[in-house]
């Protein structure tokens, strides 16, 4: 039988958010406006062979919460339980980018020397660019190191809004 996973589409005041999970854990949260992200559902419901239908989970209600508290500068740790879906290496990028603190932002070089692979900036920036968990996964705390915001899946708008939200608090 297959497994099934729930979706739902989130508001929050940067716009729509999609969150996908199933009752254990949140498997996606993307803006809606993501480029590709048709195929990037598509791939996880191959990766998961999983059906997904409209619906709600305990992860949905928990990051929905969460979220909403996050954008009036009242929670700075989600707990929402997360699911990650990568490879070794992706997996190691997200569990790092986790401990960027709230506020703060690191360079792509930043983050390649804290995974002890210094010269693989591009490979943690392509990693970054993977990351289907946005906000809680803050990939929008990574920018170049000029200090220019490089890019990000949720738009540059979104991002600049996001780190100078961060740093109000």
């Amino acid at each position: 039988m297959k497994a099934i996973l729930k979706e739902t589409w989130l508001d929050t005041p940067l716009g729509s958010m999609i969150a996908i999970a199933d009752d254990k854990a949140l498997y996606l949260l993307e803006f809606v406006e993501r480029r590709g992200l048709e195929r990037e559902i598509e791939r996880l419901r191959i990766k998961t062979k999983s059906a997904i239908i409209p619906g709600r989970t305990m992860p949905i209600d928990s990051i929905d919460k969460e979220l909403q508290l996050y954008f009036t500068g009242n929670l700075q740790q989600f707990t929402t339980p997360i699911l990650l879906l990568g490879s070794l290496f992706q997996k190691l990028v997200w569990e790092e980018l986790q401990k960027i603190p709230y506020g703060k932002t690191y360079s792509y070089a930043d983050l390649a020397k804290n995974i002890g692979k210094q010269t693989a900036y591009r490979a943690v920036a392509n990693a970054n660019g993977n990351n289907q968990i946005a906000i809680v996964i803050p990939c929008h705390r990574v920018i170049n190191t000029n200090g220019g915001l490089g890019g990000y899946a949720g738009g540059i708008d979104r991002k600049k809004w996001l780190i100078d939200h961060e740093k109000q608090y």
